[in-house]
């Protein structure tokens, strides 16, 4: 079953915050994800409003996000937006009805 993993995004360094990004894609490739956004505009219809930048990411399963976040790439990518952003990742199993 797919899983997806939602990242909450405070971007506070923008002029280093794209070495994370270059380096996050491939692993998220390599690990069987795919974007299924990417930052785009949003729109709040209830609630407080989103941080300003939301990610979601799509995996075969929750084993396969996992893997992808344990893996050496994006340890990697993760050290190199230490101190550009600050990160909310949540990872949710899919839903078949």
């Amino acid at each position: 079953m797919a899983a997806y993993v939602l990242a909450q995004i405070k971007v506070t360094d923008t002029a280093n915050y794209p070495k994370y990004m270059a380096l996050a894609a491939p692993a998220v490739a390599k690990y069987g994800g795919k974007y299924l956004t990417r930052g785009g505009k949003t729109e709040v219809l209830e609630g407080d409003a989103p941080p300003p930048r939301l990610v979601i990411l799509e995996f075969p399963s929750m084993e396969a996000a996992h893997t992808f976040y344990n893996s050496p790439e994006y340890r990697k990518a993760r050290e190199a937006r230490k101190h550009s952003a600050v990160f909310q990742l949540t990872v949710l199993e899919g839903y078949t009805p």
